[in-house]
């Protein structure tokens, strides 16, 4: 790339389009409300006679007359708030409870869009308040994804998972002081590093005195910092789209729409923030005292996260389970994208759990509602355990005998002692997309059928398969007579053709990406295939892709500004990381460059370094030579990356200088390539 390319480039403007793209791929979602057209506008279809009857058989296959669940989640109400709704700081509303008022209250009579027994685990997850636990355990339930679970100590609070976001966190704490009245907080328990678990720390920390937040411990796994602080930044920008598919936020909340996530009803995608720790748990079996409440850890890093740990009170006989175990089965692989997670570890963790705190009265957790009785919780983590054991030893199992993932995932099924109990089933993660994650944690992606070894991409792919069965006109007509012969077909068959459909016409759409008539009839598929699924995040995603084929992709990304809290305790050594991931190989064809970028206030310099089409970076001395120099303060740095300083900032602040050849610094920036995370997914 020669420098006469660029020749009414700004570097400053230049340097804020590609460094803003580093922050985006944390910041999960964005704030904006969930709709961009009326939620009665969605335009989804009715539920067939066939979807109707599948999900009315659901009713024959679990213990729908249990109604144990219903009372254990209504224990020990101690005050609600009828109409809860949660504005960001910018108005919007992020949480709003009465939104799925729609959801019979005691989970029965399900609509025929929605399978009965996601519809019964949705309204579990509607009972919302402030709960006693047991003596000195109190827990706020439905004040976002997940729950902030509240310890009485000697003489304040000790606080459990402050939810996602500062506004959420902020609301669930004062209602807290307003019924239990105003307590110190001696210490805050992140019990893991996913967002929905510390995110809204800051929420709480504005209410403590200063004298409060000297003083006050945060405990936290060992290596929760940098998990928290890095997750998502390399493959952000494609997490977050999907994770919009995950969580439903394009649809509306109606029984045609989203209806909750099966680990609650959803994340609060307000203000994120971040406190470090200052005490952390190193080993299983330490032990701490915090405000004269003993607590005893134990570390189950590599199961749902890569830094967690569960806990014991030995003085109420209570575990906390943390997300170790929940109310569903849970993932091994994430929707939205993740490394998978070693279900045989997993298994082994809630067995040494199951015995090392084999005293406990109470359990309670970060999702769902307690249990209570020493043989209920023995019962409750015996199942838990072996279902993640039966997932692996029989995908394992099947794998050595040649069965490729979807074999696997088609045939595998819990037996009846584990698949009796709704906790075990899957609302989240699913027994399917799990076995293909224990097939992909050992074998990879490739099946060893050679044919599988290089396929064409899938438009290539699909302009020739609808070349080859006569054209989109012929399939059409054929797809549309199925679809119509679906309805009179028995429950098994119309689920087995809605299947055969949605593979059939995605291949139309991807090769006649600009078909109407094709986009129209699989996102009535993908409608019906919404409506017969048990796990919420599949509910969420056949949705999605059906809004998306009727309304197109968003019109643009993420809002960078919702995580500047998190950004500021990020390590800078990972946005160049980031920076690698997006250097377009082409453009960096041929070209030897050296950057430095130094914060002067950090004293911190690092020198990026480009050959071979790779870009590495490395600590430096501030005073290394490089063809380029950017200087400049750490906070003007993260105010670029959320879009809080643009140009006029950056011509005349005196926190920024340039040494060297601004030329080569524009050369370089125009190297990288600038996600927006609004990708189409659904189509081509």
């Amino acid at each position: 790339m020669h420098p006469k390319m660029y020749p009414r480039i700004n570097c400053r403007t230049l340097l804020i389009a590609v460094l803003l793209p580093a922050a985006l791929s944390l910041a999960g979602c964005d704030s904006r409300p969930a709709l961009e057209v009326d939620a009665n506008a969605l335009g989804h279809t009715p539920a067939t006679t066939t979807t109707a009857n599948a999900n009315g058989q659901v009713l024959e296959q679990r213990p729908f007359g249990n109604r144990e669940d219903f009372s254990h989640a209504r224990r020990g109400l101690i005050a609600q708030e009828p109409s809860l709704v949660i504005q960001h700081q910018n108005g919007d509303t992020i949480w709003d409870m009465g939104a799925y008022d729609f959801i019979n209250a005691e989970g029965v009579d399900a609509p025929a869009s929605v399978n009965p027994s996601l519809w019964r685990q949705a309204a579990l997850n509607n009972i919302h308040g402030l709960f006693e636990v047991t003596d000195g355990l109190y827990q706020l339930r439905g004040y976002d994804l997940a729950n902030m679970s509240i310890i009485e100590g000697d003489s304040g609070w000790i606080l459990v998972d402050p939810l996602t976001s500062r506004e959420t966190a902020s609301r669930a704490f004062l209602f807290a002081q307003q019924h239990l009245g105003k307590k110190p907080v001696h210490a805050i328990v992140f019990t893991h590093s996913h967002i929905d678990h510390f995110g809204g720390v800051q929420g709480v920390l504005q209410h403590l005195s200063e004298e409060e937040r000297q003083n006050l411990r945060i405990i936290a796994p060992a290596g929760f910092e940098e998990e928290a602080t890095s997750e998502n930044i390399i493959a952000g920008p494609a997490m977050t789209r999907r994770a919009m598919y995950m969580y439903g936020k394009r649809l509306g909340r109606d029984e045609r729409g989203h209806v909750g996530t099966g680990l609650g009803k959803g994340p609060a995608f307000g203000s994120f923030g971040f406190e470090a720790a200052t005490d952390l748990i190193h080993e299983t079996g330490s032990e701490l005292t915090v405000d004269g409440v003993p607590m005893v850890f134990q570390m189950v890093s590599g199961s749902e996260a890569p830094a967690e740990f569960t806990f014991y009170l030995p003085e109420q006989r209570a575990f906390c389970g943390a997300e170790l175990v929940s109310r569903n089965l849970h993932n091994l692989y994430t929707l939205r994208g993740a490394k998978v997670r070693d279900a045989r570890a997993w298994s082994a963790y809630i067995d040494e759990a199951r015995i090392r705190f084999a005293e406990a009265e109470v359990y309670f957790a970060s999702h769902h509602w307690p249990l209570w009785g020493q043989d209920s919780i023995q019962d409750f983590l015996i199942k838990q355990r072996d279902t993640y054991k039966f997932i692996h030893d029989q995908s394992v199992r099947l794998l050595n005998q040649g069965h490729t993932p979807n074999e696997i995932a088609e045939q595998l099924e819990l037996p009846a002692a584990l698949n009796e109990d709704f906790h075990n089933q899957g609302y989240y993660g699913t027994v399917s997309h799990n076995a293909k994650a224990v097939y992909q944690n050992y074998m990879g992606w490739f099946t060893a059928n050679p044919a599988k070894l290089n396929p064409l991409p899938e438009s290539d792919a699909a302009r020739r398969y609808v070349e080859m069965m006569g054209g989109a006109s012929q399939i059409l007509q054929r797809a549309d007579a199925d679809f119509a012969a679906a309805a009179d077909m028995t429950p098994a068959d119309g689920k087995q053709t809605y299947r055969w459909l949605a593979e059939l016409l995605n291949h139309v759409v991807f090769a006649e990406p600009d078909n109407a008539e094709a986009k129209a009839l699989l996102a009535k598929v993908y409608d019906q295939l919404g409506y017969l699924a048990e796990s919420a995040p599949w509910r969420d995603f056949y949705l999605t892709g059906a809004f998306e084929l009727r309304h197109g992709a968003p019109a643009e990304g993420i809002s960078p500004a919702v995580m500047k809290e998190v950004l500021v305790n990020t390590p800078v050594s990972l946005f160049f990381d980031s920076m690698a991931v997006r250097l377009m190989a082409d453009e960096a064809d041929g070209e030897s460059l050296t950057v430095k970028i130094t914060f002067t206030d950090l004293g911190e310099s690092y020198l990026l370094t480009l050959n071979n089409s790779v870009l590495h970076h490395q600590a430096t001395a501030n005073d290394t030579p490089a063809d380029a120099t950017l200087n400049l303060t750490h906070p003007l740095f993260i105010d670029l990356l959320v879009g809080e300083a643009g140009v006029k900032e950056l011509l005349f602040s005196d926190d920024v200088s340039f040494e060297g050849s601004k030329l080569d610094l524009i050369r370089f920036f125009g190297m990288l390539d600038k996600p927006d995370g609004s990708f189409n997914i659904v189509t081509p």
